[in-house]
């Protein structure tokens, strides 16, 4: 009775009110509409209803969450199904009041795509009124529905959940990568359970396996690990057999990969904040295309991708050690401004007719030769993608050895606390300027790659946003995380490039997701286990 009394029955009408607000979001941006064209199940759903569909789960679960008011208390099941369903009611409501004004009023002066599609999708293609009751009473049933899922236990729950995630990401895989139209209904459903029943069997034996794998001998422990990382190379090896498209979103994912696992060390290591990483890209990109191009008549020596590559890194990491001297006494805030002047800099010199007999200016230079070895050219993104790849397991190596050893735990504990690890004999000049040397290093490595990718570079390509993207990439995987820089390349990259329809919206689904992330798992999708534990507390599963 004491939770009873501190629960109120406006919780979940706020909770649903919000959930419409951003279903209305999404639906006068343009996301659902523009995403109707993409079937997730042929002629059934669409992306577009899907991400509708999204915005009812998230926020009924949430409000059937909120149904118990105190932690270790379990709220009524009357009560569960009651707040899930008045969020569903409410994100209904703020929807078929779009309808009903948008019937009686012209929006698109405001909202372009306050369009009758849009009407026709949420009234399920009733009109007005018919449709509109339908909306409410599909409100009302998502809501039931999803307070049942909050019911079930936590294994089945997530076993559900993973399975209705896996739906749309391989529909929408599938589709890129194959021009299909979705996947069939049949097909749908076996995806579903399989991904649902292989979640549910992995939870309830993952540690049994665990455990036996720890007892057997040193040995066989060693052949296993070594079988998983054999398979795991010819399943890499292989993706470039997907087709020319495929290659060539995992290159530009690879290259965010390679970029992500310099600023990781950086930031995910040394705890230092640099909004400025794009400038290490541009310098490497510049540095290769001096030393390989022909249009650049001032440059005694033309070299091959090969030569030029040492020179590219080797010029990034001296430019992040000298980046470094300025700002060794800062921190925070007053770091991330820094650095960011230090990116714009460089792009804003690119750009000036100062450097343009140099460097070309806005026109950037041209005709960089693809890498070719012993006559083998690197022409295509199929070719290229095992350069990428080369590049990001050295990277990850290079990261690996750096994170475990003194280096890089004198790192850990300057992000932890600078006066500290000062007060300990750590020398916080030469470790912070072997982070930023280090980390400028890889991006290097990444802007050469790059240059000889496009053939061409303009001061353009490399503007905050790169930063940026980098750093949402760390954020997302999980700071610290070498396999969470993957992961978060993936999602942040790999799938919107996927989804080039959605390219205008890509900088509002970053922050949406960052924001979520912030909120529900700050540490990130694989997240380092020293992170783990500062951001939550100690529990059996964290402690193993």
């Amino acid at each position: 009775m004491k939770s009873a009394s501190k629960f109120s029955w406006m919780t979940p009408v706020t909770t649903g009110l919000i959930g419409g607000v951003v279903a209305l979001f999404l639906s006068l941006v343009g996301i659902v509409e523009a995403s109707l064209g993409r079937y997730v199940i042929t002629g059934i759903l669409s992306m577009g209803q899907v991400f509708l569909l999204a915005v009812y789960a998230i926020f009924a679960v949430q409000a059937a969450q909120k149904a118990t008011p105190e932690h270790g208390e379990k709220a009524p099941v009357y009560r569960t199904l009651a707040c899930a369903a008045i969020a569903g009611l409410m994100i209904s409501i703020v929807l078929a009041l779009l309808v009903v004004v948008g019937e009686q009023i012209d929006l698109r002066g405001v909202f372009i795509h306050a369009t009758p599609v849009l009407y026709d999708l949420l009234t399920f293609g009733l009109g007005v009124p018919q449709g509109i009751f339908v909306l409410l009473g599909f409100g009302l049933l998502m809501g039931i529905l999803f307070g049942v899922l909050v019911l079930l236990p936590k294994a089945l729950r997530k076993s559900i959940g993973v399975g209705l995630i896996a739906v749309p990401v391989l529909s929408v895989t599938y589709s890129a990568l194959f021009a299909g139209r979705g996947l069939q209904l049949p097909v749908a459903i076996a995806v579903f359970v399989i991904s649902a029943v292989a979640i549910f069997l992995w939870d309830r034996f993952e540690k049994p396996i665990r455990t036996r794998s720890q007892a057997l001998p040193s040995g066989q422990q060693r052949t296993m690990r070594l079988g998983v990382w054999v398979l795991a190379g010819l399943f890499v090896l292989a993706l470039p057999l997907l087709g020319s498209y495929p290659s060539e979103v995992l290159v530009i994912t690879g290259i965010f990969v390679l970029m992500g696992l310099g600023l990781n060390i950086v930031v995910g290591y040394a705890g230092l904040l640099d909004l400025g990483y794009v400038a290490f890209f541009a310098i490497g990109a510049y540095v290769m295309a001096i030393f390989t191009s022909p249009e650049i008549t001032w440059f005694p020596i033309h070299t091959s991708f090969w030569v030029a590559l040492p020179f590219a890194v080797l010029t990034a990491m001296l430019a992040g050690a000298i980046l470094g001297i300025p700002v060794l006494n800062m921190r925070g805030d007053y770091l991330a401004i820094v650095t960011l002047g230090f990116g714009e800099i460089i792009r804003l010199v690119a750009l000036s007719d100062w450097l343009k007999p140099l460097i070309g200016g806005s026109n950037g230079i041209t005709q960089i030769p693809k890498p070719t070895t012993f006559g083998l050219a690197f022409d295509n993104p199929q070719k290229l993608y095992y350069i990428v790849v080369i590049g990001c397991v050295i990277a990850a190596f290079i990261a690996t050895r750096l994170k475990y050893s003194r280096l890089g735990r004198n790192w850990m504990a300057i992000r932890e606390d600078e006066d500290v690890a000062q007060a300990m004999g750590i020398d916080l000049v030469r470790n912070k300027l072997l982070a930023f040397a280090t980390g400028a290093a890889l991006s290097g490595l990444a802007g050469a790659i790059f240059a000889s990718k496009l053939t061409s570079i303009y001061p353009h390509s490399f503007n905050l946003l790169v930063s940026i993207n980098v750093l949402a990439v760390i954020i997302v995987g999980g700071l610290g995380s070498i396999p969470g820089v993957i992961i978060g390349a993936v999602a942040l990259v790999g799938l919107p490039e996927l989804l080039r329809e959605f390219a205008e919206y890509r900088l509002l689904v970053y922050g949406a997701v960052l924001v979520f992330m912030m909120l529900r798992r700050p540490e990130g999708l694989l997240p380092e286990a020293r992170r783990k534990l500062e951001l939550h507390e100690m529990s059996p599963d964290v402690a193993e």
